[in-house]
């Protein structure tokens, strides 16, 4: 099955790439300024960064479509759902000590990422379904 891309779809998924690549580079950027401010090894926040390059790359593919397959934009869904309770897991997991404003940043992310998954969630709800 396939969905059609309105513009609320591709708005999201445009907003969720902008993001996600502002996030990567920040993270790339900066993980050795960020480091000590975060309390997140620097090795950590580059990769964090470095796994949203092609992701960053696929959204902005997919956004300029006509139409997904449902599933593909089921797995976007699920991509940012699985980072958001990655993000609030390395938290509470004891693996890293995160300063007050680790704690924030990377809360706010999540939060950030889980407000993209439920806007693409209401945009593939909303989407035209098409049989091929």
């Amino acid at each position: 099955m396939t969905i059609n891309v309105s513009p609320f779809l591709r708005n999201a998924l445009l907003l969720d790439a902008v993001a996600s690549g502002a996030t990567a580079i920040l993270a790339m950027g900066g993980a050795s300024f960020l480091s000590p401010w975060l309390g997140l090894p620097a090795d950590l926040l580059f990769w964090s960064g470095a796994v949203l390059v092609p992701f960053v790359a696929f959204l902005v593919a997919m956004a300029r479509r006509e139409t997904l397959a449902r599933m593909t934009l089921i797995d976007i869904i699920g991509i940012n759902v699985l980072w958001v309770v990655a993000s609030f897991g390395l938290l509470v997991s004891g693996l890293v000590s995160p300063t007050a404003l680790g704690i924030a940043f990377v809360s706010a992310q999540a939060i950030a990422v889980a407000l993209f998954a439920e806007l693409q969630f209401i945009g593939m709800r909303r989407a035209g379904v098409q049989t091929a």
